[in-house]
C-alpha cells in the first residue's frame, strides 16, 4: 500500500509539475485535499464577512451613483463568496459545514476585515489598496493548481479589477476635492496602509505553509514577493493622488529596483489573526444575526427545490 501511494504521489506531482491541472474526481493526497479546504474556505469566509465593512455604508454614500455602484460591489462579493463555497464542496466539504465553521469563530478570514471604516473615504481606500492587494494574490490563483479554483478566479479577478478602479476614482476624487476631502482621503490611506501590508499573511521565514504550497502550484509567489510587487504598483499611484504613504522608511532602492519599505507590526498582524482586532466581535456577531434572520429564506429556497425536485420525477415517471 505504500508503494502504491508513493507511486500515485510521484504520478500526482508529475501532473502539476507539467502544469496540468488537478480535477475534483482525480487521486490527490489528503494533505492537498486538506489545505485547499482551509485555503478556498477562507477566501470565501473573507468574501461574506467583507461585505460587512461596506454594506454598513450603501446609505450613507455621497449621491445616487455612490449608492449604486457601492451595492453592486457589495453583490459581487457575495456571489465570489458563493463560487468559493462551490469550488470547496467539490473537495468533499459541505456548505453547512463551512458556514459552521466561519459563524461558531472556528475558520479565519482575512484581517483586513476586522479594521473599521469609520469614514466614506474608507470606502476609497478599501477598494484601492485591499482589493489591490488581493488582486495582486488572485492573478495568480487564476493559474493554481486545482482546477475548480482557478476557474473559479478568472471571474472573480475581473469583478476585483473593477472593484479596484473604483476605489482609486473615490481616492481620486477626494483628493482633487476640498481641503477637508483631501485630509479625509490621507487619514484613510493612513488607516489602511500597514493592514493591507498584512493581508499577504506573514513573512517567508515564518510562512509554514509556503514551501508546500509553492510545491503544489497552490501559491505562484511567497508572501513577501507579493508584498513587494503591491508596494512597487501603489506607490507611483499615491504620488498621482498627492497622497503620502505614511512609512517614513520608504524609499526607491535603484541597485535592488524596488521601494524599501518599513517594518509591519507582526504582533498586531498575530492579534488580529487571533480574532483580537478591533472589530472582531463586531463582525462575527452580525454575521451571526444576519444569518439567523435569513434561516427563513432559506427554508423556503429548500422547500420550493424539493417541489420541483417532486415534480420533475413526476413528470419523467
Amino acid at each position: 500500500m505504500e508503494l502504491y501511494n508513493e507511486k500515485l504521489e510521484a504520478e500526482f506531482q508529475s501532473k502539476i509539475d507539467s502544469g496540468q491541472n488537478i480535477e475534483a474526481k482525480d487521486w490527490m493526497p489528503e494533505k492537498y485535499r486538506k489545505t485547499h479546504i482551509r485555503q478556498i474556505s477562507q477566501h470565501a469566509h473573507s468574501e461574506i464577512i467583507g461585505m460587512l465593512p461596506e454594506g454598513n455604508w450603501i446609505t450613507r454614500a455621497p449621491s445616487l451613483k455612490r449608492k449604486i455602484t457601492l451595492l453592486a460591489k457589495v453583490q459581487d462579493e457575495g456571489g465570489h463568496g458563493l463560487y468559493l463555497y462551490s469550488a470547496a464542496e467539490t473537495l468533499g466539504i459541505s456548505r453547512a459545514e463551512l458556514n459552521e465553521q466561519l459563524n461558531s469563530g472556528r475558520a479565519k478570514y482575512s484581517s483586513i476585515f476586522n479594521y473599521p471604516a469609520v469614514t466614506w473615504a474608507d470606502m476609497g481606500a478599501v477598494g484601492w489598496l485591499v482589493d489591490g492587494a488581493a488582486i495582486m494574490n488572485q492573478v495568480m490563483l487564476t493559474r493554481t493548481s486545482y482546477g475548480p479554483y482557478a476557474r473559479a478566479m478568472v471571474r472573480i479577478c475581473k469583478e476585483e479589477s473593477f472593484h479596484q478602479r473604483q476605489g482609486y476614482e473615490i481616492m481620486l476624487t477626494l483628493s482633487k476635492g476640498t481641503e477637508v476631502q483631501k485630509r479625509m482621503a490621507q487619514d484613510a490611506l493612513n488607516r489602511w496602509w500597514w493592514p493591507s501590508l498584512m493581508m499577504f499573511g506573514p513573512r517567508d521565514e515564518e510562512s509554514v505553509h509556503t514551501e508546500q504550497a509553492m510545491k503544489w502550484k497552490i501559491k505562484l509567489k511567497s508572501n513577501d514577493e507579493l508584498r513587494q510587487q503591491f508596494v512597487d504598483q501603489t506607490v507611483p499611484q499615491a504620488e498621482l493622488l498627492g497622497l503620502t504613504i505614511p512609512d517614513p522608511k520608504l524609499k526607491w532602492n535603484a541597485e535592488r529596483g524596488h521601494y524599501d519599505f518599513g517594518d509591519i507590526d507582526w504582533e498586531e498582524f498575530k492579534r488580529v489573526v487571533a480574532g483580537k482586532g478591533p472589530c472582531s466581535y463586531e463582525r462575527l456577531k452580525t454575521r451571526n444575526e444576519a444569518w439567523d434572520k435569513g434561516a427563513w429564506v432559506r427554508e423556503a429556497a429548500m422547500a420550493f427545490a424539493e417541489k420541483q425536485q417532486e415534480k420533475s420525477l413526476k413528470e419523467a415517471s
